[in-house]
């Protein structure tokens, strides 16, 4: 099979599904789980590495990239939320930080902007770096990566009958719960870190979009006040 950047995301959010979908049936689904979550973050680094090697990166690419990035956080959050784990917020806000990021760069590509190279979205240093870097990508996905491994070997380890031990003392379920909510917390501040130079230089396309609808109205209310214009000047004439 010909592998293609676009396939290989494919794979990596069917991935992901089925390790969710694993989760709390047992403790070695739930350890099987595990594995293919760290197979589904190793699938989002092949992507990037197909495209870059055989030349393939397009505009497409990347949104579909960036698609199949929300689609796995939101399930794997939404399904901790959903059996207690973590907070509800945090789901919620990892889908209102995508959808804000999101927009503004459909307004961007619309503007005629990409998402890389001289004609990229974000223009300073300081966005790119933050964003675009290879750094700053790879810092990002691990961290997701071992923050949805620890909250499934969590779940595979400690909760309930699927529990791969026995009973812990309340010191340890503590001294775990503590790592979750540090590691969960460390990544939702840095997925906002990273959307800072979206939002602060993407601010520009909705300020030019209502400038624009702006003018528009302008124009088309001075396109409606011509005719009436235009019959007091033919009544004067004919008067």
């Amino acid at each position: 099979m010909h592998w293609t950047p676009n396939r290989v995301t494919c794979l990596r959010v069917i991935v992901g599904f089925a390790a969710v979908v694993l989760f709390g049936r047992g403790p070695w689904l739930n350890l099987s789980a595990v594995a293919l979550t760290v197979a589904s973050i190793g699938l989002d680094a092949l992507d990037g590495h197909i495209a870059r090697r055989k030349n393939l990166a397009t505009p497409v690419g990347a949104q579909i990239d960036i698609l199949g990035d929300r689609m796995i956080e939101n399930v794997y959050f939404t399904y901790f939320a959903v059996v207690g784990m973590v907070s509800l917020w945090l789901p919620v806000f990892f889908f209102a930080r995508g959808a804000a990021t999101d927009f503004l760069r459909g307004l961007a590509s619309k503007a005629g902007y990409s998402g890389w190279g001289a004609n990229a979205m974000l223009q300073t240093w300081w966005g790119r770096t933050l964003v675009g870097s290879r750094w700053s990508r790879g810092l990002y996905a691990a961290m997701k990566c071992l923050c949805f491994c620890y909250l499934g070997l969590e779940l595979a380890l400690t909760r309930g009958p699927v529990a791969l031990l026995g009973e812990l003392t309340p010191a340890a379920h503590a001294a775990i719960r503590s790592g979750a909510v540090g590691l969960t917390s460390a990544t939702a501040v840095f997925c906002f870190v990273r959307a800072i130079p979206v939002l602060v230089e993407g601010w520009q396309f909705i300020a030019g979009n209502i400038g624009a609808g702006s003018i528009g109205a302008g124009s088309i209310g001075a396109g409606r006040l011509a005719p009436a214009a235009a019959v007091k000047v033919s009544v004067r004439k004919t008067a």
